[in-house]
Protein backbone atom coordinates (compact mmCIF):
# COMPACT_ATOMS: atom_id res chain seq x y z
CA UNK A 1 0.00 0.00 0.00
CA UNK A 2 1.10 3.42 -0.69
CA UNK A 3 1.54 5.80 2.27
CA UNK A 4 -0.71 9.28 1.47
CA UNK A 5 1.29 11.63 0.87
CA UNK A 6 2.76 14.81 3.42
CA UNK A 7 1.32 17.56 1.70
CA UNK A 8 -2.90 16.82 -0.09
CA UNK A 9 -1.63 17.44 -3.86
CA UNK A 10 -5.38 18.47 -4.79
CA UNK A 11 -5.41 21.32 -2.16
CA UNK A 12 -1.42 22.31 -2.79
CA UNK A 13 -3.41 23.05 -6.56
CA UNK A 14 -6.35 24.67 -5.20
CA UNK A 15 -3.60 27.43 -3.10
CA UNK A 16 -1.93 28.08 -6.32
CA UNK A 17 -5.56 28.60 -8.32
CA UNK A 18 -6.21 30.92 -5.29
CA UNK A 19 -2.98 32.68 -5.36
CA UNK A 20 -3.70 33.59 -8.95
CA UNK A 21 -6.66 34.03 -8.97
CA UNK A 22 -8.02 35.39 -6.00
CA UNK A 23 -4.13 36.86 -4.39
CA UNK A 24 -3.37 38.16 -8.20
CA UNK A 25 -6.16 38.40 -10.34
CA UNK A 26 -3.29 38.20 -13.31
CA UNK A 27 -3.92 40.49 -16.21
CA UNK A 28 -3.81 39.22 -19.62
CA UNK A 29 -0.21 39.10 -20.84
CA UNK A 30 1.26 40.49 -17.42
CA UNK A 31 3.97 39.14 -16.11
CA UNK A 32 5.05 37.62 -12.79
CA UNK A 33 8.04 37.37 -10.80
CA UNK A 34 7.87 34.67 -8.09
CA UNK A 35 10.24 34.37 -4.92
CA UNK A 36 10.13 31.17 -3.19
CA UNK A 37 12.15 28.46 -1.06
CA UNK A 38 13.91 26.14 -3.51
CA UNK A 39 11.51 23.40 -1.25
CA UNK A 40 8.55 25.44 -2.31
CA UNK A 41 9.17 23.99 -6.03
CA UNK A 42 6.02 22.06 -6.28
CA UNK A 43 3.75 25.24 -5.37
CA UNK A 44 5.84 27.66 -7.47
CA UNK A 45 5.03 25.21 -10.59
CA UNK A 46 1.55 24.58 -9.90
CA UNK A 47 1.31 28.80 -9.61
CA UNK A 48 3.25 29.10 -12.78
CA UNK A 49 0.65 26.41 -14.52
CA UNK A 50 -2.32 28.32 -13.40
CA UNK A 51 -0.77 31.91 -14.00
CA UNK A 52 0.05 30.96 -17.93
CA UNK A 53 -3.42 29.06 -17.59
CA UNK A 54 -5.08 33.02 -16.87
CA UNK A 55 -2.74 34.68 -19.63
CA UNK A 56 0.37 35.39 -17.92
CA UNK A 57 3.31 37.34 -20.30
CA UNK A 58 6.03 35.92 -18.31
CA UNK A 59 6.87 33.95 -15.29
CA UNK A 60 10.24 34.40 -13.35
CA UNK A 61 10.81 32.60 -10.24
CA UNK A 62 13.76 33.42 -7.67
CA UNK A 63 14.70 30.48 -5.03
CA UNK A 64 16.32 31.24 -2.04
CA UNK A 65 18.06 28.33 0.02
CA UNK A 66 18.76 27.75 3.26
CA UNK A 67 21.92 25.41 3.12
CA UNK A 68 23.02 28.39 1.15
CA UNK A 69 22.09 30.82 3.56
CA UNK A 70 23.80 29.09 6.49
CA UNK A 71 27.01 28.91 4.47
CA UNK A 72 27.40 32.32 4.14
CA UNK A 73 27.15 32.95 8.08
CA UNK A 74 29.48 30.22 8.62
CA UNK A 75 32.00 30.31 5.61
CA UNK A 76 31.78 33.93 4.26
CA UNK A 77 34.04 37.01 4.70
CA UNK A 78 32.71 39.50 7.72
CA UNK A 79 32.72 42.57 4.78
CA UNK A 80 30.18 40.48 3.02
CA UNK A 81 27.88 41.21 5.80
CA UNK A 82 27.66 44.89 5.03
CA UNK A 83 26.64 44.13 1.20
CA UNK A 84 23.34 42.49 -0.89
CA UNK A 85 22.52 41.83 -4.22
CA UNK A 86 21.28 45.59 -4.98
CA UNK A 87 21.58 44.62 -8.67
CA UNK A 88 18.50 42.37 -8.47
CA UNK A 89 16.42 44.33 -6.67
CA UNK A 90 16.75 47.08 -8.40
CA UNK A 91 15.94 44.85 -11.83
CA UNK A 92 12.87 44.24 -9.48
CA UNK A 93 12.01 47.38 -8.32
CA UNK A 94 12.37 48.10 -12.64
CA UNK A 95 9.80 45.65 -13.19
CA UNK A 96 7.11 46.20 -10.45
CA UNK A 97 7.07 49.73 -11.80
CA UNK A 98 6.82 47.92 -15.36
CA UNK A 99 3.53 45.97 -14.32
CA UNK A 100 4.56 43.20 -13.18
CA UNK A 101 2.75 41.04 -10.51
CA UNK A 102 4.95 40.04 -7.51
CA UNK A 103 4.03 36.59 -5.61
CA UNK A 104 6.20 35.70 -2.32
CA UNK A 105 6.01 32.08 -1.18
CA UNK A 106 6.84 32.39 2.50
CA UNK A 107 7.85 28.51 4.43
CA UNK A 108 11.85 29.21 5.45
CA UNK A 109 12.87 28.14 8.75
CA UNK A 110 11.78 30.76 11.09
CA UNK A 111 14.46 30.23 13.61
CA UNK A 112 17.02 29.30 10.77
CA UNK A 113 19.81 32.07 11.45
CA UNK A 114 18.85 31.60 16.30
CA UNK A 115 22.46 30.19 16.74
CA UNK A 116 24.45 32.61 14.13
CA UNK A 117 26.48 35.74 15.18
CA UNK A 118 23.45 38.49 15.92
CA UNK A 119 26.26 41.06 14.62
CA UNK A 120 26.28 39.38 11.45
CA UNK A 121 22.62 39.58 10.85
CA UNK A 122 22.10 42.43 12.05
CA UNK A 123 24.35 44.17 9.16
CA UNK A 124 22.94 41.74 6.39
CA UNK A 125 19.48 42.58 7.62
CA UNK A 126 20.13 46.35 7.53
CA UNK A 127 22.23 45.49 4.06
CA UNK A 128 19.15 43.79 2.59
CA UNK A 129 17.16 46.60 3.56
CA UNK A 130 19.52 49.25 2.03
CA UNK A 131 19.17 47.19 -1.23
CA UNK A 132 15.66 46.57 -1.26
CA UNK A 133 14.33 49.83 -1.10
CA UNK A 134 13.67 50.46 -4.59
CA UNK A 135 11.14 47.12 -4.78
CA UNK A 136 9.58 47.57 -1.19
CA UNK A 137 8.75 51.04 -2.25
CA UNK A 138 6.91 49.61 -5.29
CA UNK A 139 5.15 47.17 -3.15
CA UNK A 140 4.29 49.96 -0.26
CA UNK A 141 2.88 52.13 -2.55
CA UNK A 142 0.53 49.06 -3.88
CA UNK A 143 1.91 50.40 -7.71
CA UNK A 144 1.65 46.77 -8.76
CA UNK A 145 -0.50 43.53 -7.69
CA UNK A 146 0.99 41.25 -5.27
CA UNK A 147 0.79 38.53 -3.22
CA UNK A 148 1.96 36.43 -0.42
CA UNK A 149 1.20 32.72 0.38
CA UNK A 150 3.01 29.83 2.36
CA UNK A 151 4.18 26.57 1.71
CA UNK A 152 5.02 23.94 4.54
CA UNK A 153 8.64 23.84 4.54
CA UNK A 154 9.51 20.60 6.71
CA UNK A 155 12.32 22.76 8.90
CA UNK A 156 9.00 25.28 9.70
CA UNK A 157 6.48 22.65 10.35
CA UNK A 158 9.40 20.97 12.99
CA UNK A 159 9.27 24.22 14.62
CA UNK A 160 5.61 24.51 14.72
CA UNK A 161 5.01 20.74 15.56
CA UNK A 162 8.05 19.56 17.71
CA UNK A 163 8.54 16.43 18.84
CA UNK A 164 6.16 14.97 15.81
CA UNK A 165 7.97 12.84 13.07
CA UNK A 166 9.16 14.66 10.13
CA UNK A 167 6.17 13.76 7.92
CA UNK A 168 3.66 14.06 10.47
CA UNK A 169 4.73 18.04 11.33
CA UNK A 170 4.38 18.78 7.38
CA UNK A 171 1.00 16.49 7.21
CA UNK A 172 -0.05 18.91 10.08
CA UNK A 173 1.48 21.96 8.69
CA UNK A 174 -0.17 21.82 5.57
CA UNK A 175 -3.33 20.95 6.74
CA UNK A 176 -2.95 24.34 8.98
CA UNK A 177 -1.96 26.47 6.03
CA UNK A 178 -4.90 25.54 3.59
CA UNK A 179 -7.70 25.80 6.60
CA UNK A 180 -6.25 29.48 7.10
CA UNK A 181 -5.85 29.98 3.16
CA UNK A 182 -9.47 28.86 2.97
CA UNK A 183 -8.74 26.00 0.11
CA UNK A 184 -10.25 23.11 2.06
CA UNK A 185 -13.32 24.68 0.94
CA UNK A 186 -15.52 23.00 -2.11
CA UNK A 187 -15.15 26.42 -3.60
CA UNK A 188 -11.69 28.38 -2.59
CA UNK A 189 -12.57 31.38 -4.42
CA UNK A 190 -16.54 31.71 -3.02
CA UNK A 191 -15.50 31.71 0.12
CA UNK A 192 -12.46 34.58 -0.42
CA UNK A 193 -15.59 36.31 -2.05
CA UNK A 194 -17.71 35.96 1.25
CA UNK A 195 -14.48 37.09 3.65
CA UNK A 196 -13.57 39.55 1.24
CA UNK A 197 -17.15 41.33 1.92
CA UNK A 198 -17.25 40.43 5.79
CA UNK A 199 -14.21 43.01 5.73
CA UNK A 200 -15.16 45.65 3.57
CA UNK A 201 -17.93 45.79 5.76
CA UNK A 202 -16.02 46.51 8.91
CA UNK A 203 -13.06 49.29 6.71
CA UNK A 204 -16.59 50.92 6.15
CA UNK A 205 -17.50 51.23 9.26
CA UNK A 206 -13.95 52.29 10.08
CA UNK A 207 -14.01 54.65 7.73
CA UNK A 208 -17.36 56.06 8.24
CA UNK A 209 -16.51 56.65 12.21
CA UNK A 210 -13.22 58.62 11.35
CA UNK A 211 -11.57 58.25 14.34
CA UNK A 212 -8.42 60.43 15.78
CA UNK A 213 -7.08 57.80 18.00
CA UNK A 214 -7.09 54.40 19.22
CA UNK A 215 -6.90 53.40 23.03
CA UNK A 216 -5.88 49.94 23.86
CA UNK A 217 -6.04 48.72 27.58
CA UNK A 218 -5.24 45.80 28.87
CA UNK A 219 -2.69 43.47 30.93
CA UNK A 220 0.71 45.97 30.16
CA UNK A 221 -0.76 47.88 27.76
CA UNK A 222 -2.15 51.49 28.20
CA UNK A 223 -1.85 52.99 24.68
CA UNK A 224 -3.10 56.01 22.61
CA UNK A 225 -2.20 55.86 18.80
CA UNK A 226 -3.20 58.55 17.04
CA UNK A 227 -4.14 58.58 13.64
CA UNK A 228 -3.08 59.49 10.03
CA UNK A 229 -4.33 62.74 8.67
CA UNK A 230 -6.61 61.75 5.99
CA UNK A 231 -6.13 57.77 6.95
CA UNK A 232 -8.20 55.31 5.35
CA UNK A 233 -8.55 51.51 6.19
CA UNK A 234 -8.20 48.88 4.08
CA UNK A 235 -9.04 45.04 4.45
CA UNK A 236 -8.69 41.90 2.30
CA UNK A 237 -9.10 43.28 -1.52
CA UNK A 238 -7.52 46.20 -2.67
CA UNK A 239 -7.14 47.70 -5.85
CA UNK A 240 -3.40 48.52 -6.94
CA UNK A 241 -2.99 51.83 -8.37
CA UNK A 242 -2.33 49.12 -11.87
CA UNK A 243 -6.26 49.28 -11.54
CA UNK A 244 -5.90 45.38 -10.77
CA UNK A 245 -7.69 44.20 -7.29
CA UNK A 246 -5.87 41.89 -5.57
CA UNK A 247 -5.59 40.08 -1.77
CA UNK A 248 -2.03 40.87 -0.73
CA UNK A 249 -2.08 38.47 2.11
CA UNK A 250 -3.10 34.61 1.87
CA UNK A 251 -4.42 34.40 4.65
CA UNK A 252 -6.06 37.74 5.94
CA UNK A 253 -8.02 38.64 8.98
CA UNK A 254 -6.91 41.97 9.37
CA UNK A 255 -8.23 45.57 8.66
CA UNK A 256 -5.53 48.45 8.80
CA UNK A 257 -4.73 51.87 8.09
CA UNK A 258 -1.79 54.13 8.97
CA UNK A 259 -0.94 56.08 12.46
CA UNK A 260 0.14 59.16 12.74
CA UNK A 261 3.83 58.70 13.93
CA UNK A 262 4.31 61.65 15.98
CA UNK A 263 1.09 60.71 18.19
CA UNK A 264 1.50 57.63 19.78
CA UNK A 265 2.10 57.65 24.07
CA UNK A 266 2.08 55.17 26.43
CA UNK A 267 3.08 51.40 26.86
CA UNK A 268 2.30 48.16 25.14
CA UNK A 269 3.44 44.33 25.58
CA UNK A 270 3.20 41.67 22.90
CA UNK A 271 0.65 38.74 23.72
CA UNK A 272 2.44 36.42 21.10
CA UNK A 273 6.25 36.00 20.44
CA UNK A 274 7.87 37.84 17.07
CA UNK A 275 9.70 35.49 14.76
CA UNK A 276 12.27 37.95 12.78
CA UNK A 277 15.19 36.76 10.28
CA UNK A 278 16.10 33.61 12.83
CA UNK A 279 15.24 35.07 15.83
CA UNK A 280 12.32 34.74 18.64
CA UNK A 281 11.83 37.87 20.40
CA UNK A 282 9.25 37.15 22.90
CA UNK A 283 7.55 39.20 25.95
CA UNK A 284 8.09 42.49 23.98
CA UNK A 285 7.80 46.09 26.21
CA UNK A 286 7.80 49.15 25.08
CA UNK A 287 6.86 53.46 25.94
CA UNK A 288 6.13 55.81 23.01
CA UNK A 289 6.74 59.22 24.14
CA UNK A 290 6.09 61.93 21.02
CA UNK A 291 5.49 59.01 18.62
CA UNK A 292 8.99 56.96 19.59
CA UNK A 293 10.29 53.77 21.11
CA UNK A 294 12.29 55.72 24.11
CA UNK A 295 12.64 52.61 25.94
CA UNK A 296 11.99 48.62 24.56
CA UNK A 297 12.39 45.21 26.57
CA UNK A 298 11.76 41.59 25.75
CA UNK A 299 12.44 38.31 27.79
CA UNK A 300 14.25 37.06 25.00
CA UNK A 301 15.41 38.51 21.92
CA UNK A 302 16.19 42.15 23.39
CA UNK A 303 19.72 42.81 22.07
CA UNK A 304 17.77 41.91 18.58
CA UNK A 305 15.13 43.85 19.06
CA UNK A 306 17.27 47.26 19.82
CA UNK A 307 19.00 46.73 17.02
CA UNK A 308 15.99 46.67 14.77
CA UNK A 309 15.02 50.03 16.43
CA UNK A 310 18.55 51.35 15.52
CA UNK A 311 18.11 50.54 11.92
CA UNK A 312 17.13 54.61 11.05
CA UNK A 313 14.61 56.79 12.59
CA UNK A 314 11.26 55.58 11.45
CA UNK A 315 12.02 52.41 13.34
CA UNK A 316 11.01 53.79 16.34
CA UNK A 317 7.83 54.92 15.13
CA UNK A 318 4.93 53.09 13.40
CA UNK A 319 3.80 52.64 10.12
CA UNK A 320 0.27 50.73 10.59
CA UNK A 321 -2.36 49.56 12.92
CA UNK A 322 -4.40 46.37 12.61
CA UNK A 323 -7.42 45.23 13.61
CA UNK A 324 -8.08 41.44 14.09
CA UNK A 325 -10.61 39.49 16.44
CA UNK A 326 -9.73 37.05 18.81
CA UNK A 327 -12.14 34.48 17.32
CA UNK A 328 -10.23 34.48 14.20
CA UNK A 329 -9.62 31.06 12.38
CA UNK A 330 -5.91 31.33 13.12
CA UNK A 331 -5.92 32.32 16.82
CA UNK A 332 -8.80 29.33 16.97
CA UNK A 333 -6.41 26.80 15.43
CA UNK A 334 -3.99 27.93 18.80
CA UNK A 335 -1.15 27.37 16.83
CA UNK A 336 2.16 29.41 17.19
CA UNK A 337 3.24 29.71 13.72
CA UNK A 338 6.64 31.76 14.22
CA UNK A 339 5.71 33.45 11.09
CA UNK A 340 4.09 36.68 10.52
CA UNK A 341 1.98 36.21 7.31
CA UNK A 342 0.28 33.63 10.00
CA UNK A 343 0.45 35.31 13.84
CA UNK A 344 -0.64 38.49 13.06
CA UNK A 345 -4.01 37.09 11.52
CA UNK A 346 -4.10 36.02 15.10
CA UNK A 347 -4.39 39.03 16.74
CA UNK A 348 -4.52 42.49 16.35
CA UNK A 349 -0.84 44.05 15.96
CA UNK A 350 1.06 47.29 15.04
CA UNK A 351 4.07 47.01 12.43
CA UNK A 352 7.13 49.71 13.39
CA UNK A 353 8.27 51.11 10.37
CA UNK A 354 7.64 51.78 6.99
CA UNK A 355 4.06 53.19 6.57
CA UNK A 356 1.78 52.03 3.03
CA UNK A 357 0.58 55.02 1.18
CA UNK A 358 -2.33 53.56 0.05
CA UNK A 359 -3.65 53.54 3.61
CA UNK A 360 -4.38 57.89 2.99
CA UNK A 361 -7.47 58.87 1.30
CA UNK A 362 -6.36 59.23 -2.54
CA UNK A 363 -2.89 58.44 -1.58
CA UNK A 364 -1.97 57.44 -5.25
CA UNK A 365 -2.14 60.95 -5.45
CA UNK A 366 0.11 62.16 -2.50
CA UNK A 367 3.65 63.13 -3.00
CA UNK A 368 6.00 61.86 -0.24
CA UNK A 369 5.87 65.67 1.31
CA UNK A 370 2.32 65.29 2.09
CA UNK A 371 2.71 61.55 3.32
CA UNK A 372 4.93 63.03 5.66
CA UNK A 373 2.88 65.55 6.48
CA UNK A 374 -0.44 63.86 7.00
CA UNK A 375 1.72 61.76 9.84
CA UNK A 376 2.87 58.83 7.76
CA UNK A 377 6.20 57.16 9.31
CA UNK A 378 9.22 56.58 6.50
CA UNK A 379 11.94 53.52 7.17
CA UNK A 380 13.37 50.69 5.45
CA UNK A 381 11.78 48.23 7.57
CA UNK A 382 8.40 47.10 8.36
CA UNK A 383 7.73 45.02 10.88
CA UNK A 384 4.09 43.50 12.36
CA UNK A 385 3.82 42.62 16.36
CA UNK A 386 1.38 41.44 17.90
CA UNK A 387 -0.40 43.16 20.84
CA UNK A 388 -3.93 41.95 20.74
CA UNK A 389 -5.67 39.32 22.91
CA UNK A 390 -8.82 38.37 24.91
CA UNK A 391 -8.11 40.54 27.71
CA UNK A 392 -7.40 43.97 25.29
CA UNK A 393 -9.98 46.47 24.96
CA UNK A 394 -10.24 49.03 22.29
CA UNK A 395 -11.67 52.62 22.39
CA UNK A 396 -11.98 54.67 19.27
CA UNK A 397 -11.67 58.34 19.70
CA UNK A 398 -13.58 61.06 17.58
CA UNK A 399 -12.20 64.04 16.41
CA UNK A 400 -14.55 65.74 19.58
CA UNK A 401 -13.36 63.62 21.81
CA UNK A 402 -16.27 60.96 21.95
CA UNK A 403 -15.40 57.38 22.96
CA UNK A 404 -17.12 54.81 20.74
CA UNK A 405 -16.10 51.01 21.97
CA UNK A 406 -14.29 49.19 18.91
CA UNK A 407 -13.34 46.11 20.38
CA UNK A 408 -14.01 44.78 24.18
CA UNK A 409 -12.21 41.59 24.84
CA UNK A 410 -10.82 40.91 21.75
CA UNK A 411 -14.15 41.07 20.06
CA UNK A 412 -15.62 43.30 17.31
CA UNK A 413 -17.53 45.31 20.28
CA UNK A 414 -20.43 46.49 17.00
CA UNK A 415 -21.99 43.96 14.86
CA UNK A 416 -21.85 45.80 10.49
CA UNK A 417 -23.99 43.97 7.72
Amino acid sequence: MTAAPAIDPEKLDKLAQVAVRVGLQLAPGQDLIITAPVVALPLVRAITEHAYKAGAGLVTAFFSDEEMTLARYRHAPDLSFDRAAGWLYEGMGKAFGSNTARLAIAGDNPLLLSSEDPDKVSRANRALSAAYKPALEKIVNFETNWNIVSYPNPSWARQVFPGEPEEVAVRRLADAIFAASRVDRDDPVAAWEEHNAALRARTQWLNGMRFSALRYSGPGTDLTIGLADGHEWHGGASKAQNGITCNPNIPTEEVFTTPHRLRVEGTVSSTKPLSHNGTLIDDISVRFEGGRIVEAKASRGEAVLNKVLDTDEGARRLGEVALVPHSSPISKSGLLFFNTLFDENAASHIALGQCYTKCFLDGASLTPEQIDAQGGNKSLIHIDWMIGSDRIDIDGIAADGAIVPVMRSGEWATPVA
